[in-house]
């Protein structure tokens, strides 16, 4: 069957899924919409928080990060999975404990404080709308590559479907829908790699497949992968760094704390009957969340081989008799001369899916020496040698730009995989992107409908009232977050890790303070936040030259990129998170004490035996 109509079945095949799934399970009241009823079993818990934090950044961009940064993309390995961890044990049993529907809720009681809770909304919206520009991104480049339309038109369908199962089923439509999400994304990123890994290595595990020789050769993948990249200009694979080592841990610990502040992942564990399914969950959640995550280093060693296997004959891999990426094995060996003249593919005999993806613009091929053929290599801090050869073989530049975030969709096609496997990669793509998509816009709405109307602006409000605000507030949010991912900020575009420097300047270092220490009081808890929140912004504004513009000249406040101990504005919510506790600390000591009642709250929370449903008031 033609690529495109079965992709057409598959991907509209799971829509029908999930819209069959949300009407089954469409919510009745405010403890449905905001916590599924607070009785999800911890295996359902588990695997839908799994598919509502592998969002479009896990499926399609880890892996793309990883080819691209080889062991510098560790930090988001560590980073996130090390979040999740973080969250899991010191965080979800005891918020399940406190028994409320939403992170500024419990910030609001246990800071005694509206303006705390108001504060931590501010956060909250902040650190989500950010983090929802991304998946809206990722559903339009998954839209206009498999189904031939554009992107902006892939978002708002895109919309449209979160609109009929987020709206009408809340957090218990989306619980069921998120199960049905997981299995889907999990089967798209698992299967073709096992394909690759078995057309590679002879390996069909990518965890082992990584490790393991290259087929009919005694030379290890990664060996081979070390020996091209750096033969073609670039670090080695295994061995590139993200920055100095003072930014790495900086970066990874950015990621964890801010994976731990997420609020739409939080409110996962609210969902369950008691302290202990919240541990549990947590448990089997990491379990979901890991077969993905340890083959995401495959994925992006074995796309990035097969990448410049495509463009430069020298490096050994051809087709196949059926058509799947194979290994050359004399080429292999002999290593053959990765510059010369006859080396890089001809333009015109460029394989179809480079045609395809060319049309979204994220695959951009540029002349530069007039021969017709595809130059791929780093002509930016090649080494003299690499230099040399260049300008023998008369190349003039890199003239190959391949964007990042088509890695994973792309590995099935630049395989040569068959086409059913190409379409379970589109399904699984926008499944990732809706699943936290959806899981991001109920947080906002329940910050919205719950934290602003129900708790300052109109604390009388009907349940019924509530639910309407809280199904009003969700197609609000979806109508802001289609058009944010229609006209992304540049801030936004190019700050990755935003959304996670903020919930880790922010809201995290709240919640752990809130839990673990009774001598930090409401004023405290407000500074640190607001704190947190300024300075992680400022910095990352003022490297993106969106603040103090004068005419057309950006003037520098902060002394040059990178400016503080080399930290990027990725990583910079570790500084953020520790200006909050120490603002937080000493404001706290500077003021009123924390009332009794509010810390034996404290230590009733810390203690995790039984809990009762989660309540409203």
């Amino acid at each position: 069957m033609e690529l495109q109509t079965l992709t057409y079945l598959v991907v509209g095949a799971s829509f029908a899924l999930y819209l069959g799934i949300a009407f089954w399970a469409r919510a009745g009241s405010t403890s449905e919409f905001y916590v599924a009823g607070g009785g999800v079993h911890p295996i359902t818990n588990g695997m839908a928080t799994a598919a509502d934090w592998m969002s479009a950044a896990s499926f399609i961009s880890m892996a793309g990060l990883i080819a691209n940064m080889g062991y510098g993309g560790a930090v988001f390995l560590m980073g996130w999975t090390g979040g999740y961890v973080l969250l899991a044990c010191l965080l979800a049993p005891y918020l399940r404990k406190f028994g409320k529907f939403t992170v500024p809720q419990f910030i609001g009681d246990r800071y005694y404080s509206q303006t705390a809770r108001t504060t931590a909304v501010i956060c909250l919206l902040v650190a989500s709308t950010t983090y929802i520009i991304g998946q809206m991104t990722g559903v339009g480049v998954t839209f206009s590559r498999f189904l031939g339309v554009s992107s902006d038109m892939g978002i708002y369908l895109g919309m449209a479907i979160v609109f009929a199962y987020a709206v009408f089923g809340g957090m218990k439509g989306i619980t069921y829908t998120q199960v049905a999400q997981y299995i889907v994304l999990i089967l798209a990123y698992l299967v073709p790699t096992f394909f690759i890994s078995l057309n590679l290595t002879g390996n069909f595990l990518p965890q082992l497949g990584l490790g393991s020789d290259l087929a009919g050769t005694d030379v290890s993948l990664l060996a081979k992968l070390d020996q091209v990249v750096h033969d073609l200009g670039f670090a080695e694979y295994t061995t590139a760094s993200a920055g100095s080592m003072l930014n790495m841990f900086c970066y990874t610990l950015s990621l964890m704390i801010g994976t731990a502040g997420l609020p739409h992942v939080i409110v996962r564990f609210f969902t369950v009957p008691k302290v202990s399914d919240a541990r549990m969950s947590a448990g089997w959640a990491l379990v979901f969340i890991a077969l993905l995550y340890t083959t995401a280093p495959a994925v992006g060693g074995m796309a990035r081989l097969n990448l410049i296997g495509t463009v430069n004959t020298a490096v050994g891999l051809g087709s196949g008799p059926d058509g799947q990426m194979v290994v050359k094995p004399d080429v292999v060996k002999a290593n053959a001369d990765l510059f010369a003249p006859d080396a890089s593919l001809k333009y015109e005999d460029r394989p179809e899916w480079m045609k395809r993806w060319e049309q979204t613009g994220l695959l951009k091929f540029e002349d530069k020496n007039g021969d017709g053929r595809i130059q791929f290599y780093n002509d930016k801090t090649a080494n003299a040698d690499v230099k040399g050869k260049i300008e023998a073989a008369g190349w003039k530049g890199n003239e190959l730009s391949v964007n990042a975030d088509i890695i994973v969709l792309a590995n099935p096609e630049i395989a040569r995989l068959p086409n059913w496997v190409i379409a379970l990669v589109a399904a699984g793509g926008l499944a990732a992107a809706l699943s936290t998509a959806a899981g991001l816009l109920l947080a906002i709405s329940a910050a919205i409908s719950h934290d602003l109307i129900k708790g300052s602006i109109n604390p009388n409000i009907s349940e019924k009232g509530e639910l309407l605000a809280g199904k009003v507030s969700m197609a609000g949010a979806i109508v802001v977050a289609g058009w944010l991912g229609l006209n992304p900020p540049g801030f936004a575009a190019g700050t990755v890790a935003l959304a996670f420097g903020v919930a880790a300047s922010t809201i995290f270092p709240a919640i752990m303070m809130g839990i673990f220490s009774k001598s930090i009081n409401d004023k405290g808890a407000t500074a640190g936040m607001l704190a947190g929140l300024f300075v992680t912004l400022f910095y990352v504004f003022a490297h993106k030259g969106l603040l103090f513009i004068k005419g057309t000249e950006y003037i520098d406040l902060i002394g040059g990129a990178n400016s503080f101990f080399g930290i990027t504005p990725e990583a910079f919510g570790t500084v953020g998170a520790i200006v909050n506790f120490t603002v937080a600390f000493l404001v706290s000591r500077a003021t009123k004490p924390v009332p009794t009642h509010i810390q034996e709250l404290v230590e009733s929370v810390r203690v995790p035996k039984g809990a009762g449903g989660a309540v409203a008031h």
